[in-house]
């Protein structure tokens, strides 16, 4: 079990790490492609890489079972990913990244209502939700001014929760007995198929020999097999294993590899305020991940040693090696 926890989060750490790096392939992207193309066309790869990995239908599914993975298709994919495009073109950048990493409370709210295998947090948690929202604030910000417009902050928080509610659909669906890749394969299916009526909406055109160059093709390589097809099935695998709660936690530190990456490969430059708040959000990753003993565990603890037999004195013992060697 522990093995299994262990590979959890660092399912969840590889997923963070790889989804904190696609915006220098967006970048890239962004220069002949519009979000949405971006977003389609990574999507419909990361199905094809799925299919190509584990080609075994699902079958035995229920009619409620379906609605859960349409569920997860339109929350997780078509919903949260649209709100945040269209997000980002109405308010600041720095805005949807404090915004979005607001995920981790709604989960809660919503693991009370629907998981109660998740069982209950401690004041630690949202310590440590304050203490990694004030780092990602500064990562985010970064010396520029607060500048509010609501109806893309509002369209931020909503990404935010639905986000929350993909990860409480995709607890549920990992107790369905199928493979990752199968489940994920599936919600992937869903996604696109919500998606494409709004494709004409926003001017969605794909231009096949732009597409097909090499600089443009290797980044919607990465995109589409790794930072879609790979994570999502590696989250989804997390979510599984330690709760929906537990793995949202480290959508802390998405904010922190952005800096890191835009260090390390833009070569941008740290500023005292981005290395501060990285200091904060993993700090605050690290209070709400942090387990002591629950009163259940003191209990059986207290349990256990009062079964215990009592130490013996020097003379008792001696008097026991007394009878053994005779």
């Amino acid at each position: 079990m522990e093995n299994k926890r262990l590979l959890g989060h660092i399912a969840a750490i590889f997923t963070i790490v790889v989804w904190g790096t696609t915006f220098i392939s967006t970048k890239v992207l962004l220069t002949d492609f519009n979000p949405v193309e971006i977003l389609f066309i990574r999507l419909l790869l990361g199905l094809v890489a799925l299919f190509i990995a584990y080609p075994k239908p699902m079958r035995g599914l229920s009619v409620k079972q379906e609605l859960t993975f349409a569920a997860a298709g339109l929350t997780g994919i078509t919903m949260y990913y649209l709100m945040e495009n269209i997000a980002l073109n109405l308010t600041m950048a720095s805005n949807v990244g404090v915004i979005v990493s607001v995920s981790p409370i709604f989960t809660v709210i919503l693991a009370s209502i629907f998981l109660k295998s998740e069982g209950k947090l401690k004041l630690n948690f949202f310590l440590g939700f304050v203490v990694a929202m004030i780092g990602i604030a500064l990562i985010s910000f970064n010396g520029a001014k607060l500048q509010l417009n609501p109806l893309g902050d509002l369209l931020c928080l909503g990404s935010a929760f639905v986000w929350a509610l993909y990860s409480i659909l995709s607890k549920n669906i990992g107790e369905f007995g199928y493979s990752v890749i199968q489940t994920t394969r599936k919600i992937f299916i869903y996604g696109i198929l919500f998606m494409i009526p709004t494709l004409f909406f926003f001017d969605f055109h794909v231009d096949f020999g732009t597409l097909m160059q090499p600089k443009y093709l290797m980044n919607y390589i990465y995109l589409g097999l790794c930072a879609s097809a790979t994570c999502f099935a590696t989250w989804n695998y997390a979510v599984k294993v330690l709760g929906a709660v537990k793995t949202s936690i480290y959508i802390y530190l998405i904010p922190v590899i952005t800096i890191v990456a835009s260090t390390l490969i833009l070569k941008e430059p740290v500023t005292w305020m981005s290395a501060v708040g990285t200091i904060l959000a993993i700090l605050g990753l690290v209070l709400s991940e942090y387990k002591g003993k629950t009163k259940y565990e003191s209990k059986q603890n207290r349990k256990r040693s009062s079964f215990r037999s009592p130490p013996q004195s020097h003379r008792g013992q001696r008097k026991l090696r007394e009878c053994a060697s005779e």
